[in-house]
């Protein structure tokens, strides 16, 4: 028997049906573990996010299983997407794992960031951003629970007068430290806020408090400050602007 082909992408097209229950409206987006796509509930009418993994990356169903699991323990922090269930369908002979989750309606930030003068924010646009993602990690890390893998292409962002909603999408399961993952965290939280501030091409113009926050993106400065995104939103909130 031939072995099956490594599936590198699925090309779902628009009202493909999936699993007799789902009909597929758009592709949202690609990543190492798989595709996603905007689906509807064929009976209810109400739109989910679906996530197809990659077979060769989905070994024995154990990275969704993974991330079912990590997903459904963390269902209180409100910047993750709310988990619903997951099923197996076959494709080109091969069983393929499709999670579905809560459709999150806004703009991927590395998208909205586009569409920004020069591809970047503000600075005090930029913190309002650092402290709505910082304030929801914080619920994260409170569980001692890590995201793994934060940057501008996982963060789902709506926008709202000076505020924002986030959510972060796709954690990862490291079989390292959760204490060292908690502190990568953080210092991919200062990561995307130097990017969303326009990188090393301004940097030197920013104000000294926003350089305090970054500390260079020395992670030894970074963590000597803060080690969890909780410590990170209160030293947002205690900064001192001068008058």
């Amino acid at each position: 028997m031939n072995k099956a082909p490594t599936l590198e992408n699925f090309e779902l097209i628009e009202g493909q049906s999936l699993a007799g229950r789902y009909e597929v409206v758009s592709k949202l987006g690609q990543g190492w573990e798989g595709e996603v796509y905007l689906i509807r509930e064929q009976a209810t009418g109400i739109e989910r996010a679906a996530k197809l993994f990659f077979p060769h990356r989905n070994h024995k169903n154990r990275t969704a299983k993974q991330y079912a699991i990590k997903l459904h323990n963390l269902r209180h922090c409100n910047i993750l997407i709310q988990y619903l269930t997951q099923e197996v369908i076959h494709m080109q002979r091969q069983s393929v794992t499709l999670f579905v989750s809560e459709f999150v309606e806004g703009e991927v930030l590395s998208e909205m960031l586009k569409r920004c003068r020069g591809r970047r924010m503000p600075q005090f646009e930029a913190l309002h951003l650092l402290h709505a993602l910082a304030s929801g990690m914080a619920d994260v890390h409170l569980a001692r629970e890590y995201h793994g893998d934060l940057h501008t292409d996982n963060i789902i962002v709506r926008r709202y007068g000076l505020g924002f909603e986030v959510k972060v999408i796709d954690l990862f399961s490291y079989q390292l430290p959760k204490r060292e993952m908690i502190r990568d965290d953080v210092c991919d939280l200062i990561k995307v806020f130097y990017d969303v501030l326009g990188g090393a091409k301004h940097y030197p113009r920013h104000a000294p408090e926003i350089k305090a926050i970054c500390c260079g993106l020395k992670r030894t400065l970074i963590l000597k400050k803060y080690r969890t995104a909780g410590q990170l939103r209160d030293y947002i909130e205690k900064i001192e602007w001068p008058p």
